[in-house]
């Protein structure tokens, strides 16, 4: 286990990579990562399953013997990457025996039903009960309309990685959801332990949209302040949920059991080149949270990260601050969200594609085998 991470580790960061593929399972390579580099927690995308299944022979089987069924491709899908998923929540179910939180691995809805209420509830009913493992978590995205399926889905006692979040606003609508889904199924008599979450806030993103348009106004002041909003942006967030998870409401609910939503930092994969490789796990350190990161982010962190104690709590008003000059810069914060959300849901719809166009290369393969 490298000093690295277990220091990062033992600062109250929970370390998932954001990777999964049936050659990491079988090899034994998820295993290694979990023993070996503080690795208590996996999220998947259709991006990562796709490049999984074009780069190996391991799903070939499989594939061909759906074929050979008469299976059409969105549920060849769903068979081979549920499989995956069941797989990695055995590996990490001695994890999440020992932890309240973690050991714990993410599926993804059909990134097409982001705007589809009905539509994401199914689907996160559907994977939950196919994988069947208490420790997975269905990805569920925080638009408008995946709000309300986010409160159903907690309701029916199905856990749930909150995807796509860019703002405060939004953030606190679904820690709303997150708290109505809990007392809904409290009053059903569910048991609200077995029940997690997380809310997944976007990083670097944020970075990349804010820069451009400070690099567009080109002064010095605006220039002065790139790779500053992503974090300024986490802080702000940070100082909700410790709001929110401080209040008379959350207390009933955790006097009966409930389990806090943990924010979870995602995309933490540095993507300006000039900027340190580490930054959005350094300055994001703080208790109770997850930071889920790319092989070479986690790897870069091992090798010259940073712990610097707790960087987070009590700073959402220097966080504040930051977003405020934007605004006076002339940055337009409310359109840098909906331009990150929009963004953000046409490229999930775009890797669900990519997804669809590599299985249906396999299942060619397969078929003319």
């Amino acid at each position: 286990m490298t000093d690295r991470l277990k220091a990062l580790s033992d600062a109250g960061v929970s370390i998932w990579l954001d990777d999964l593929s049936r050659e990491r399972i079988e090899t034994g390579d998820l295993a290694g990562l979990v023993q070996d580099k503080s690795v208590v927690g996996v999220t998947t995308n259709p991006t990562i399953f796709a490049a999984a299944i074009a780069n190996g022979e391991r799903y070939d089987e499989q594939v061909a013997q759906l074929v050979d069924k008469g299976e059409p491709v969105d549920r060849v899908i769903f068979e081979v990457t549920t499989e995956d998923v069941r797989n990695a929540c055995d590996i990490l179910a001695p994890v999440a025996a020992a932890t309240a939180y973690d050991g714990r691995v993410s599926i993804e809805v059909e990134p097409t039903l982001a705007n589809d209420t009905e539509g994401t509830i199914a689907s996160a009913r559907a994977l939950w009960q196919a994988v069947d493992r208490p420790n997975v978590l269905i990805k569920i995205p925080a638009t408008k309309e995946g709000l309300p399926a986010i409160t159903a889905a907690i309701a029916e006692g199905i856990s749930v990685n909150v995807t796509l979040i860019f703002g405060e606003q939004r953030y606190r609508e679904v820690m709303d959801a997150y708290l109505t889904g809990l007392e809904q199924a409290r009053d059903a008599g569910l048991d609200l332990g077995r029940i997690n979450s997380v809310a997944s806030f976007f990083v670097s993103r944020v970075d990349t949209e804010v820069d451009a348009r400070l690099e567009a106004l080109g002064s010095e002041t605006a220039l002065a302040l790139r790779g500053k909003a992503a974090v300024a942006n986490a802080l702000v967030a940070y100082a909700a949920f410790e709001e929110v998870f401080g209040s008379d409401r959350w207390r009933v609910l955790e006097e009966a059991g409930a389990n806090r939503q943990r924010p979870l930092w995602a995309s933490t994969g540095v993507k300006n080149p000039d900027y340190d490789d580490t930054m959005y796990v350094r300055d994001l350190v703080v208790p109770e949270t997850v930071n889920t990161m790319p092989e070479k982010t986690l790897d870069a962190f091992a090798d010259h990260g940073e712990v610097l104690g707790d960087v987070v709590t009590g700073k959402g008003g220097e966080g504040r601050a930051i977003l405020t000059r934007l605004t006076e810069l002339g940055v337009d914060w409310d359109d840098v969200l909906v331009v990150l959300e929009t963004e953000g849901v046409d490229k999930f719809k775009k890797s669900w594609d990519e997804l669809v166009e590599t299985v249906r290369g396999q299942m060619d393969k397969a078929a003319s085998a």
